[in-house]
């Protein structure tokens, strides 16, 4: 069976069921590129770091070895990934919503008028 849904009598499968290879299938694809097995180690931590103890940034450095900073660079670069939105592509999109929430406050914030150039 095709990437279409059909089988080779032209039937449509159902999406739903577990041999399910369609756009709403879950899991990877098999024609999608392939994570790493970090990037997916990371969405899986996206998934439910509220589990860890502690703070996130604690819980980050225990289970990567990663400063925040550096975690969060990849992270930013991994939901921007074509293979990251087929292998989870739910838990992609709430953390592009959740990028953009916080980049759209940022620039609510900023005061009318003002240049962050640096012109006087």
């Amino acid at each position: 069976m095709g990437r279409s849904g059909r089988d080779a009598a032209g039937a449509t499968a159902d999406a739903t069921g577990p041999d399910a290879t369609g756009p709403d299938a879950i899991g990877p694809d098999a024609d999608a590129p392939s994570l790493a097995d970090r990037d997916r180690r990371i969405l899986a931590f996206e998934r439910d770091w509220t589990r860890h103890a502690g703070a996130k940034e604690d819980a980050v450095r225990a289970e990567f070895g990663l400063s925040s900073a550096r975690y969060y660079q990849i992270l930013n670069a991994l939901i921007d990934s074509p293979a990251a939105i087929v292998y989870d592509p739910m838990l992609v999109r709430r953390l592009q919503r959740m990028r953009e929430a916080r980049m759209s406050a940022r620039t609510l914030r900023r005061a009318p008028g003002t240049s962050t150039a640096g012109h006087s």
